[in-house]
């Protein structure tokens, strides 16, 4: 009962020596030049009209910008740019794929292969596993990449195998790196689920 009492009084005399210092702190966050000296609101007033703008600034451009976790792409940081997309563009789209993992992931590639151009697709046994075979793919006879049988974690991976003319609404998407995840392995993708970006970082 007596360190009960003990810890009671001990617990308000912290409490009371914390509020006298609240008058010292109030000062100081006031642009006082010391903890005994008057406040000088004019110095907060100041700081404050070099920090609201930056602040608004970052809270206007920040939520615009998507950080490129993906070291198959150069950029760090894209943003969304209204306009049709083009060969070579920044997209981003949303991958439903067992290699993304459970849920669906936000993704940034290259619109590599666009409506009219011929995607051809040819096989060879591939050097890295027995009896499996990669995809080689070109877009109007430049070559875009090379399918591997597997991912780094082991998963066997399955290549699109499709050649032609790529239909309206459609595009390859995909990456110089040579274990990007593209459309190597998942299809082509409509356009109209792709947002056109482009690169800031």
């Amino acid at each position: 009962m007596l360190r009960l009492f003990w810890l009671i009084t001990r617990w308000i005399a912290d409490l009371c020596a914390r509020l006298r210092r609240l008058p010292r702190k109030a000062a100081m966050a006031l642009g006082a030049p010391g903890p005994d000296q008057p406040a000088r609101p004019d110095r907060l007033w100041r700081a404050m009209l070099v920090v609201s703008p930056l602040a608004l600034f970052a809270a206007l451009v920040m939520p615009q910008v998507t950080l490129v976790m993906s070291p198959s792409i150069e950029a760090y940081a894209v943003r969304k740019s209204p306009g049709p997309i083009a060969r070579g563009d920044y997209v981003m789209f949303t991958l439903h794929h067992p290699i993304a993992g459970p849920k669906p992931v936000s993704v940034t590639k290259h619109a590599l292969c666009l409506p009219g151009d011929r995607l051809t697709m040819f096989e060879t046994p591939s050097p890295l596993a027995a009896n499996s075979w990669d995809g080689h793919y070109y877009c109007n006879g430049r070559l875009l990449g090379v399918s591997l049988p597997k991912a780094h974690n082991g998963l066997k991976l399955i290549h699109m195998k499709w050649s032609g003319v790529i239909p309206a609404g459609m595009a390859y998407v995909g990456s110089t790196h040579p274990r990007g995840f593209d459309s190597r392995y998942f299809g082509l993708l409509p356009i109209v689920n792709l947002i056109r970006m482009e690169r800031i970082l």
